[in-house]
């Protein structure tokens, strides 16, 4: 019996200059945003990195704790990531949007079920 194993490889890309100081930080290549598969509408411009002032783009941080998004693209997701989990909405605790009641949401040995929201980069793989 043969084993096949697929690579994938992102690249990553560095910013040049962000306002006219040079920066060292990892971007990667997003072309879309899914909530349980489905194209979320964004404006695709701010993932990309803008060539006139480096601003934009997707980096890749370990510094923050949790993912932040531009705020268009932010309330986009939430949106569709509301709309697709279908749970009982509870007071927002900050930094956090949007926040959800645990009573009627599947939980497996892996956590709760929740609708995946991906980032689509290079190709569809």
């Amino acid at each position: 019996m043969s084993m096949h194993r697929v690579f994938l490889l992102t690249p990553l890309f560095i910013n040049p200059e962000v306002g006219g100081v040079a920066s060292s930080d990892n971007f990667i290549g997003v072309k879309s945003v899914k909530v349980n598969e489905k194209i979320i509408p964004i404006n695709a411009k701010f993932l990309s990195i803008n060539n006139t002032d480096g601003y934009g783009g997707t980096k890749i941080s370990t510094v923050n704790p949790y993912t932040v998004l531009e705020t268009s693209i932010y309330n986009a997701v939430v949106e569709a990531f509301v709309n697709e989990l279908n749970a009982t909405r509870v007071a927002s605790m900050a930094p956090f949007g949007a926040c959800f009641s645990s009573k009627g949401i599947v939980s497996t040995r892996g956590g709760p079920v929740m609708p995946p929201i991906d980032l689509v980069l290079q190709n569809e793989n």
